[in-house]
């Protein structure tokens, strides 16, 4: 049967035009056509429909970390955020360095998502950050690109080596930039805070050298090149000046590196995050490359754990936080109301940039899948992580009162988050 949403505020090529969106057998087939007895009528009553929210860079810890979270529990917090598509992180058991060990999570998705999830494959065997390399060209058809995220490539022969087999291929080097040389055993952002409360710190440098290294690498290769969780103004002046150069240079962000800064710390394992939360200077450099095109993508950084390894404090809590089931509220309520940001350009970042950046196409078109996120503006709610689909409830947001949900995901045309309670 033919279904169509009524009174939606769609968004189509960049802007919301309040129309109607009719789908079938999995892709959209008319806007603004009028419903007819025949077909199943949703009326989103105003509510804003936009294509699926994309999230490139989540942690869903099948194989070898289900306590943490699995590919079920995973992709359900990811539907109740408004995603349609993530992008899952290779820090996993077996690592998926191989056809043979990809194939573990494969399988994994293939069984339980609801969302679409699409792997990335490693840079280095075991993702070492270096050593012998993984074997691209065999995982090629299966993963949106190589990272070895939660290790920074430490030598320049091996990223090189890496980006010119991935141009090759096609296929993007997506890097979580840090060197570890000047790392010294930091866990919080070398500031104020550190200082004031006795934390060793971790210095700017450890990620923006590696940038920097990184682009000269593009310069000299040509591989499609993105960064990771960028958190620093440096990085975003380097890759300001890679793009103006006309280098294929993108980079991410996440909600946390907006709205925080060291000065908002606190003595819990929610606050514990790699890269970590960095100065209000940062963070108004983060901004400033939102608003100028910089910074193109998005992503939580979704990387659940068990309350036992959050909640030994900032020294010795695990790094990583979740926020597929809150990112979309926090970015809402901080830069679109607070006029940071408009509505529109929010939702470039978290769908309409990924999905070209990263060629899986999508968006409100005729022809086009029916993945899309039905969002609702008006109501404010708690954040309660104990509420979470996710295994994982560390974030900063907890107790924040926030506006902006989805109450409907859709995949493929069907419908799997439906909001039924409300906050």
């Amino acid at each position: 049967m033919r279904t169509i949403f009524t009174h939606a505020k769609c968004y189509i090529e960049g802007r919301f035009v309040e129309t109607t969106l009719s789908i079938e057998e999995g892709l959209i087939v008319a806007i603004g056509e009028e419903p007819t007895a025949a077909m199943q009528v949703i009326d989103l009553a105003n509510r804003y429909l936009v294509p699926g929210l994309v999230d490139v860079h989540v942690h869903l810890r099948e194989p070898g970390f289900e306590y943490k979270e699995t590919v079920a529990t995973g992709t359900a917090a990811a539907a109740r955020g408004g995603y349609t598509l993530v992008c899952s992180m290779p820090n996993l058991n077996p690592a998926p360095d191989s056809m043979d060990h990809l194939q573990v999570q494969l399988s994994a998705i293939e069984r339980d998502a609801v969302v679409k999830v699409i792997p990335y494959g490693c840079i280095t065997k075991g993702q070492k950050g270096g050593g012998e390399p993984a074997d691209m060209a065999a995982m090629a058809p299966y993963v949106v690109g190589y990272s070895d995220d939660g290790r920074g490539v430490q030598q320049d022969e091996d990223m090189r080596r890496a980006m010119v087999e991935a141009k090759s291929l096609g296929k993007p080097i997506v890097a979580h930039c840090e060197v570890n040389e000047l790392l010294k055993g930091g866990y919080i952002h070398e500031g104020a805070y550190a200082e004031k409360h006795g934390h060793r710190g971790i210095c700017s440098e450890s990620e923006w050298a590696q940038v920097e290294r990184d682009i000269a690498l593009v310069r000299e290769t040509g591989c499609q090149y993105h960064v990771c969780h960028v958190s620093t103004k440096e990085s975003v002046e380097l890759v300001r000046k890679a793009k103006a150069e006309g280098l294929r240079v993108s980079c991410e962000t996440g909600p946390h590196y907006l709205v925080f800064c060291d000065a908002d710390l606190q003595e819990e394992g929610r606050w514990k995050m790699n890269p970590p939360i960095r100065s209000a200077e940062d963070r108004a450099a983060l901004i400033a490359g939102l608003q100028d095109g910089t910074i193109e993508v998005l992503a939580t950084d979704h990387a659940p754990h068990s309350a036992e390894e959050k909640g030994r404090g900032l020294e010795k809590s695990a790094m990583g936080i979740v926020g597929l089931e809150c990112a979309f509220g926090a970015l809402y309520t901080h830069l679109v109301e607070k006029g940071v940001l408009s509505l529109e350009k929010l939702i470039d970042l978290m769908s309409v940039h990924p999905r070209r950046l990263f060629g899986f196409g999508g968006g409100i078109a005729v022809g086009e899948k029916a993945d899309l996120t039905v969002l609702d503006l008006t109501e404010s709610y708690c954040v309660e992580p104990e509420q979470f689909l996710s295994k994982g409830k560390a974030t900063p947001f907890a107790g924040q009162t926030l506006r902006g949900r989805a109450v409907q995901t859709w995949v493929d045309g069907v419908a799997v988050y439906t909001e039924t309670t409300k906050h």
